[in-house]
């Protein structure tokens, strides 16, 4: 069912776009003024995960329904004229492996990017090349999650699927290509693979001279690195061709698409972006927005990031390119707001019955760990003492949570240290996520008030496509990143120190458990 988000009556926009978040668990699509930012309507619709163990799959055939669904529910919803959309985009969930055959149809269900079965992949890639080299050549050192250790893993154990696989998309680069017959995705979401180096300058799709096929570059330059292509058996002409920008114009809306969403044909669909690099766009974080900002989102992930001019260096990251251009370090966890909402339902508590964890520290590792790099890891529970209370285990859940993603806050290679974080997702609507948070941080907190920003980002982006706009510059202009204001408190570093102490010396054991 639709979500009608609160709105002031309002006279028809002259003109509109849509912005779709193609996420883990749904999709969202956004129905946006294109001048104003004045959100206008979402439509929903759930997805579906499947696996056991460490395996998370689900069916690209899905996401495009999905999104026909959501769209339709919020151009409903909306009262709009199809006919006043001018553009549209989508940001999806990162690093998911979608293999295509030629007619454009998945082989098999996508490897999510919480699957860990590549783990022992990542590990492989690491050891071939070092963890230097990797963050020398992407800005990243694989893990699991990313794009070429689940292709590895796919040649490994499925040979057959990887030798006929016509093409290879991420999730959102597979929803654009539905929508305008193009193989485009761009630097940020094509960061996340471990085959692309956030160099040098790419080619604009819309440009003269434009080749798809220049788009693989050496080291240092900004593209696919061959000799990272070679080292994971993976051929250029699979992948999609890496646009300028999140906003550069991949091409017009198919008339078979037209159809199915009843929409235009014609009409700009942006290159898009993945969902963190959309949410950073839509909180206004760009060259022509705010730089070395931090950001920490608290979803299905937990995830800090911010952009920047400066390039990380660090394994705690991930060397990511924003959607504009600038880099997008992020540090992320697998283990957030879900891990702790499993806690609550086995202390049979609602998820704000929580009180500090006192002597309690509870590492909520449910589905293995990405940072840090714990893969085979589970929940470990610390400290229990006759007096614990159910309350004070589940704000052990929460603690462990915070802790471990803002341990990579210290990583971001920041000029501005001492700005507020910016609080979203899911979690930054719960009074004890957002106080935990504060607590452990001891850093000014803004909560924005807009509740779908990676579907306000990709609407900034297909703005952008349409109008030619930087879409960092529309986002701040339309004042999607405005917020809550909330002041520091005094840092808990006792809890900080008692969790940062249990995780470190758990580690190596967690880690030992990697089959």
């Amino acid at each position: 069912m639709p979500s009608r988000p609160a709105r002031e009556p309002a006279t028809a926009p002259a003109a509109a776009v849509i912005g779709v978040d193609s996420s883990t668990q749904s999709t969202k699509a956004a129905v946006v003024d294109a001048v104003t930012g004045r959100l206008l309507a979402v439509g929903r619709a759930p997805h579906t995960v499947t696996g056991q163990g460490g395996a998370r799959e689900s069916d690209p055939e899905e996401w495009w329904q999905a999104l026909r669904t959501a769209v339709a529910a919020a151009l409903a919803d909306s009262g709009l004229d199809p006919a006043d959309v001018i553009g549209i985009a989508v940001a999806g969930q990162q690093h998911g492996l979608v293999v295509l055959d030629a007619d454009g149809g998945p082989l098999r269900p996508a490897l999510l990017w919480n699957d860990t079965r590549s783990a022992p992949q990542a590990a492989a890639l690491t050891a071939a090349l070092g963890r230097e080299t990797w963050l020398d050549r992407t800005g990243s050192v694989p893990v699991a999650s990313m794009t070429a250790a689940k292709w590895m893993w796919l040649r490994e154990h499925e040979p057959a699927t990887a030798a006929a696989a016509a093409a290879v998309r991420l999730p959102h680069d597979f929803l654009t290509e539905r929508l305008s017959g193009a193989a485009v995705t761009d630097p940020g979401d094509a960061s996340g693979t471990c085959w692309y180096s956030p160099g040098a300058q790419t080619q604009d799709p819309g440009s003269r001279g434009y080749d798809p096929g220049a788009q693989t570059h050496g080291p240092g330059s900004r593209g696919y690195d061959p000799e990272l292509l070679a080292l994971t058996g993976m051929r250029a002409e699979l992948l999609s061709t890496v646009a300028a920008t999140g906003a550069t114009r991949a091409g017009g809306l198919t008339e078979q698409a037209a159809r199915a969403l009843g929409l235009p044909a014609g009409i700009p669909v942006a290159a898009g972006t993945g969902d963190n690099m959309a949410a950073a766009v839509g909180l206004g974080l760009g060259a022509e927005g705010l730089l070395d900002h931090p950001v920490v989102s608290l979803g299905t992930s937990g995830t800090v990031f911010a952009a920047t001019r400066n390039r990380p260096h660090s394994a705690l990251l991930a060397g990511f390119a924003g959607a504009d251009g600038t880099h997008l370090p992020l540090g992320c966890t697998l283990n957030c707001t879900l891990a702790v909402d499993k806690v609550a339902a086995l202390l049979g508590l609602d998820r704000e019955d929580a009180a500090p964890g006192g002597e309690a520290v509870l590492l909520p590792f449910l589905d293995g760990e990405r940072t840090p790099d714990l893969p085979a890891a589970s929940g470990l529970l610390h400290g229990l003492r006759h007096d614990t209370t159910r309350q004070q285990i589940l704000g052990a859940a929460y603690e462990g949570a915070v802790v471990a993603v803002l341990r990579a806050l210290d990583e971001l290679p920041l000029d501005a240290p001492d700005a507020p974080l910016r609080l979203i997702g899911g979690g930054a609507r719960g009074t004890m996520w957002v106080e935990t948070v504060r607590r452990l941080s001891g850093r000014p907190l803004v909560v924005p008030e807009a509740a779908e920003l990676v579907a306000l980002g990709a609407a900034a982006l297909a703005a952008g496509a349409a109008t030619g706009r930087d879409p960092v510059a529309l986002a701040t202009e339309w004042g999607t990143g405005r917020g809550r204001e909330l002041p520091a408190v005094p840092r808990d570093t006792a809890t900080w120190d008692r969790v940062a102490s249990v995780l470190d010396r758990a580690a190596p054991a967690l880690l030992a458990a990697h089959p």
